[in-house]
């Protein structure tokens, strides 16, 4: 369903559906009833700007019957947000196809206490694609290569890759050496994440994660004595926090990972300890060109520089 309004500073127009039926007798009374403890008076201006929309390009006033239109959108008052002290660049751009390198603690799409502090509205404003979209995530802690498609016509194309799995990823990170842990090592386990709770968690039952784990360099670390590994990471399935969790239960868990294999209290981010988490690099072959293309991460792990 198209907006039928534009990006704008890079943030989409919010869109709300309308009920049927109800004690409100217009469309603003109900968002008011909805969202009224957030921005009351910022809503009726909107309403009273005629700048909120039904699907057709109608424009909703303040008195637009309750039942006129399913849908409605307008723009969101948003708050002015710091900038993260974090830069992300740019792989490859073409007029398909963006990829870049996204920093630790620089979230991939608007949400929560981010909007305009997302790779993707950065990005927007950065390049003036308003058609900018992210083809994968990668979690806020985690940095490296993500993939943008700037092209509606040819999008479906390449996030066919990822629903078949055609993509090939690897990730470095930097956690604690076991001397006993027999490695490579291939981690199969079944993972389920609720929307009701933060972490996700290995259940019994039919594997539907797998993640392949190497050691590729090993040092002690002069500060604490501890021998920390840098390790090269397959996963062959894509889901939530799932190298994290694999690590975690093998007694590796990622320096700085603040929530496998404890859950710490909440704290204010540290920049001086991002998670030790890069996606380093992911191949595939072009569904236009049908030519394979392989992107790397020009960023290193603190802990691990090589």
């Amino acid at each position: 369903m198209k907006s039928p309004l534009p990006v704008r500073d890079g943030v989409n127009a919010t869109r709300v559906r309308i009920p049927k039926e109800g004690p409100w007798a217009t469309a603003m009374e109900y968002v008011l009833a909805k969202f009224g403890h957030v921005d009351p008076a910022g809503i009726v201006d909107r309403f009273e700007r005629g700048d909120v929309k039904a699907l057709g390009g109608e424009i909703v006033t303040p008195t637009t019957p309750l039942n006129e239109h399913e849908f409605i959108w307008y723009y969101r008052e948003l708050p002015v947000e710091t900038r993260l002290p974090v830069e992300l660049s740019v792989l490859h751009q073409d007029e398909d196809l963006v990829v870049v390198d996204k920093p630790h603690f620089l979230p991939t799409t608007p949400g929560g206490m981010y909007v305009q502090e997302s790779a993707l509205v950065r990005l927007r404003v950065m390049l003036d694609l308003p058609d900018l979209v992210p083809i994968h995530r990668l979690d806020r802690m985690t940095a490296g290569v993500l993939l943008f498609s700037a092209n509606p016509e040819t999008r479906g194309k390449y996030q066919l890759l990822f629903e078949k799995r055609h993509i090939q990823k690897t990730y470095r990170a930097v956690a604690p050496v076991r001397p006993e842990l027999e490695l490579p090592l291939v981690v199969r386990s079944r993972m389920i994440k609720s929307r009701t709770y933060l972490l996700a968690q290995e259940v019994e039952g039919e594997p539907n994660a797998e993640t392949r784990i190497e050691l590729m360099k090993s040092r002690v670390d002069p500060a604490t004595g501890e021998t920390l590994g840098l390790y090269n990471l397959e996963p062959h399935t894509g889901k939530t926090h799932q190298l994290r969790v694999h690590l975690a239960s093998q007694g590796i868990g990622i320096l700085n990972d603040s929530f496998y294999p404890v859950l710490f209290d909440q704290a204010p981010d540290d920049y001086t300890k991002p998670l030790q988490l890069l996606a380093h690099s992911i191949a595939f072959t072009d569904p236009l060109t049908r030519q394979a293309v392989s992107y790397s991460s020009k960023l290193e792990l603190s802990a691990f520089p090589i």
